[in-house]
């Protein structure tokens, strides 16, 4: 859940819709939700576009905010802010989306923040 969170977070900053990534878990026993994850993100790529539509982009500006993102993520101060807030999760020991999504943003932010000017 944690990366989901961090790949989100990323994709807002960057200027990308946080929809266009989904992260969801099925077991191989569970092919009807396995079919409707797959549905559902589908439609929602439909809805949305080809990359860059939906966000008012162009080409190029898209290409642009993708490899920030890549630069980002590839970043070793992000990596190990990353692992400090997994670390945080563990310690709380709490696994709902909404508290690990907060501790990740709040983890992050600085982070990723002092990457992004």
């Amino acid at each position: 859940m944690g990366v989901d969170a961090l790949v989100k977070k990323v994709l807002r900053d960057v200027g990308i819709k946080e929809e266009r990534f989904s992260l969801q878990w099925a077991s191989a026993a569970e092919a009807p939700l396995f079919v409707k994850h797959i549905t559902g993100f589908t439609e929602t790529m439909r809805e949305l576009g080809p990359i860059g539509e939906a966000e008012g982009l162009t080409k190029v500006e898209v290409q642009e905010r993708i490899k920030k993102a890549l630069d980002l993520v590839s970043s070793q101060k992000v990596r190990i802010s990353f692992g400090n807030a997994t670390k945080a999760v563990r310690k709380d020991a709490i696994w709902t989306v909404e508290h690990i999504n907060g501790i990740i943003n709040t983890k992050m932010e600085k982070s990723l923040a002092s990457l992004s000017e």
